[in-house]
């Protein structure tokens, strides 16, 4: 049962364990599921039988069909902590004193850390309008030249055919 709980075949890997194990753990949260008994209920089942499948003794235990509960009680989570205690019971709200200023000044932390970045950049961003404006400059050059060497040519053409006309 605890294999199909978990969703991995019964030769599954450690690995493969843990990763399911996780995957179901995340779905069924209490946190995630608030209110909802059945999650709750199917978080619990997840939890045990990750405690089962991923300790190889009471693994071995539970394929042979030999797992007890008291064992099962008493065996210490797959991580080796020891089972978390129970959590204090609630206390009444505490008045909430009025915003705390936050001191950190997030950026001199960025350009403490990435400033020589920052000044990369910019000077590639200067560098790249330089260029763009050094081709807009040569590229109105061109025209020009162009426009001029058009006009002479045009300019002599005339004055050839204004002497052929004179003759």
């Amino acid at each position: 049962a605890s294999c199909w709980l978990l969703g991995v075949p019964s030769t599954a890997t450690a690995a493969q364990i843990k990763t399911a194990y996780y995957e179901q753990s995340f779905r069924y949260h209490p946190d995630r599921n608030a209110g909802s008994a059945a999650a709750a209920a199917r978080f619990a089942a997840i939890s045990e039988a990750y405690r089962v499948l991923g300790s190889a003794a009471l693994r071995r235990k539970y394929d042979r069909g030999l797992l007890s509960a008291e064992e099962l009680r008493d065996a210490p989570r797959p991580s080796g902590r020891p089972p978390a205690a129970a959590p204090p019971p609630p206390r009444a709200p505490a008045a909430r004193p009025g915003p705390v200023p936050f001191p950190f000044d997030f950026d001199a932390f960025y350009r403490a850390h990435y400033g020589e970045q920052l000044q990369r950049e910019q000077q590639l961003r200067a560098r790249r309008e330089q260029l763009r404006l050094r081709r807009e400059e040569a590229a109105k050059h061109g025209r020009l030249r162009a426009l001029s060497d058009l006009s002479i040519g045009l300019l002599f053409f005339l004055s050839v055919a204004i002497l052929y006309g004179l003759k």
